[in-house]
């Protein structure tokens, strides 16, 4: 059994958790996985459910959010429906999860939105580097790296 499907199963899903906030992340990049499953473990409460932004549910459930957006930043979906991408998302964890609440401060900070989106996207550009141990299985890191589209609207890999 790969890494996906074993953190997959040890993540609450939205079965387990009906009344939670949505996490979707990319379940086939390593890095991705690791800060996920940290979050899970500093959910003590049970706030949040997990679903991969590969799962067939995303589709159903969040259609209007595009695979290209979701491999471009991990979403939240509050339980009223709201969507929360990169940086948003994580501010609104902050609130959520009293082990975050030490940064909350930091990310509220005033007009300051833009450079923390700044600072995911930079991030989020490199997660395929950054996993610690084998960089990913199967080659899914150059399969599932985001696209970005150009100017001609033709897509192209993203380094």
């Amino acid at each position: 059994m790969n890494d996906s499907k074993k953190n997959d199963r040890m993540l609450p899903s939205i079965s387990d958790r009906p009344d939670a906030d949505v996490v979707i992340y990319d379940g086939k990049c390593p890095f991705c996985q690791a800060q996920v499953l940290r979050l899970a473990a500093w959910d003590r409460g049970g706030r949040l459910a997990y679903l991969s932004a590969h799962d067939p549910a995303v589709a159903q459930r969040y259609g209007d959010l595009s695979l290209d957006q979701l491999m471009s930043q991990m979403y939240v979906v509050d339980k009223r429906g709201r969507r929360h991408g990169g940086a948003a998302a994580l501010r609104y964890l902050s609130r959520r999860l009293p082990r975050l609440w030490m940064v909350a401060p930091l990310l509220h900070i005033p007009w300051s939105l833009p450079l923390w989106q700044w600072l995911y996207r930079q991030i989020a550009a490199r997660r395929y580097g950054l996993a610690e141990g084998p960089p990913c299985s199967g080659g899914t890191c150059q399969i599932d790296a985001p696209r970005e589209k150009s100017a001609d609207n033709s897509s192209r890999q993203t380094p």
